[in-house]
């Protein structure tokens, strides 16, 4: 399975230019091969958006012409990207769209919005409540939006429900560079993503954002696993790439054989204690 990993920087409030953008980037990594392509967190708008959140949401529910352009390209390649969506009841998300095609597929609205340091998604957007996966030619695959990815259980939950494959999508800051060191923030997401994979026995694709916003650096770093947690292929930090990564679906498979741990993982026992733990059952002996 060949993966594009979409590398680049919006304009931020600016969804006309990157759709555009979005629609020629598509275009490149169709023309480059690939089977499927991934874009960023915010991807269509830009990550700062304070007061500009209204002015850019789309509604998912009566797609406007931004949608249906996206569906459009998504006849040559299926993606996923990261866009604002206006709900019927005039809430806004931060949510990531899987277009495959010609139609709106699957939409994850991000679950865990990081309101510290740096962050103040909490203030912007409103929390989703739904983790689940979705079917595309390659096997089944689920959604996660930056911090998600950071609350080990939102992985479970996805391999739990049938997951083969994660898709990663990200505006990741820029952190470490100039001090002897390589991209800190990149290299806590190797960490990270190659332990998921190891642990769920999935290849996670992961996209990050460049650019400069108010004052804000994104990182790149982009990169994919196998699903044994071995770093496939990566893009360099700062700059744009559009970087293809062969992804050997088959290998989990073997390393699900190998380490069943997805196999011998107990949902009720997980679900019995959080109950517990919540106070809405009893600690029995």
């Amino acid at each position: 399975m060949k993966v594009a990993l979409v590398q680049d920087t919006p304009r931020l409030g600016d969804v006309a230019t990157n759709l555009e953008r979005t629609v020629t980037l598509l275009d490149e990594a169709a023309r480059r091969g690939a089977a499927l392509a991934l874009l960023p967190e915010l991807f269509l708008t830009g990550y700062r958006l304070g007061d500009l959140v209204p002015e850019v949401a789309l509604r998912l529910d009566r797609p406007g012409p931004e949608i249906e352009r996206l569906a459009a390209a998504s006849r040559r390649i299926p993606f996923a990207i990261g866009l604002v969506e206006e709900s019927s009841h005039h809430l806004f998300y931060n949510v990531a769209a899987w277009f495959e095609g010609g139609e709106l597929r699957h939409v994850h609205r991000k679950c865990y919005l990081p309101t510290y340091g740096m962050f103040r998604e909490g203030m912007d957007f409103a929390r989703g409540d739904r983790i689940r996966t979705f079917p595309t030619p390659f096997g089944r695959a689920g959604l996660l939006i930056c911090e998600d990815a950071w609350h080990p259980s939102a992985a479970t939950l996805l391999a739990l429900e049938g997951a083969t494959l994660v898709f990663v999508l990200s505006a990741s800051p820029l952190r470490g560079l100039g001090v002897g060191r390589h991209n800190l923030s990149i290299d806590t997401w190797v960490q990270l993503l190659t332990t998921l994979a190891r642990f769920h026995g999935f290849p996670v694709c992961y996209v990050n954002r460049t650019g400069f916003e108010d004052g804000l650096g994104f990182g790149g770093g982009s990169f994919a696993t196998d699903a044994a947690g071995n770093l496939l292929a990566s893009a360099r930090d700062i700059d744009p790439e559009l970087l293809i990564v062969d992804v050997p679906v088959e290998r989990t498979r073997d390393m699900r054989f190998a380490y069943p741990l997805l196999r011998d993982e107990r949902p009720e026992l997980v679900h019995r204690e959080l109950g517990r733990i919540l106070g809405r059952t009893e600690d029995t002996p």
